[in-house]
């Protein structure tokens, strides 16, 4: 059995001072490690009609691509502002050094399709938090929001729940 947590490398002091990073790119590029990771994802959704993944720029196109793939759904791109070319639905959403906006395009879900979210790490919850409210705004139907990673001392994932959306995560860092 792969061992997730020891294939997530830790970078100190990135991207400043204090900051623990969690960098999945060594998860990724283990076969195994990353395998288990979709498996472990996709697991509680097998068998079940999911009409698309989401997944948030740039990780969560990674994991989402092969989330997708395994559940036979569509995929949908959440991208920063400016990267869509087609008719697009934008929203706002905070970040630790300010605010900035993610979009989809207004026609890459229709109404009450099923939606599972996806990306590599839940912190503060504030780029998830905007992407849920962003595909709640087009119709989705929310029924999950996936990560392989949670900081629980953050509570990003707490305000993920209070949108009603269950939260999913493989592997728990204490402290950021």
């Amino acid at each position: 059995m792969t061992d997730l947590t020891a294939s997530i490398r830790t970078i100190p002091d990135y991207p400043k001072p204090g900051i623990l990073f969690r960098d999945i790119t060594t998860l990724l590029g283990d076969a195994r490690a990353f395998r288990r990771a979709v498996d472990e994802l996709v697991h509680p959704w097998a068998g079940s009609k999911i009409d698309k993944v989401a997944g948030i720029e740039a990780r969560g196109f990674i994991l989402g691509g092969a989330i997708a793939h395994q559940l036979s759904s569509g995929f949908v791109p959440i991208r920063k502002k400016g990267k869509l070319p087609h008719e697009t639905v934008s929203v706002a959403y905070s970040l630790e050094y300010g605010v900035d906006e993610m979009e989809v395009h207004r026609d890459a879900i229709k109404p009450g399709e099923k939606v599972i979210l996806v990306d590599d790490l839940i912190a503060t919850g504030g780029t998830a938090e905007g992407a849920v409210k962003l595909l709640k705004q087009i119709g989705a139907d929310v029924v999950a929001a996936c990560f392989v990673i949670d900081l629980p001392d953050l509570h990003g994932a707490d305000k993920i729940r209070a949108l009603g959306v269950p939260v999913r995560t493989l592997v728990a860092f204490s402290g950021h």
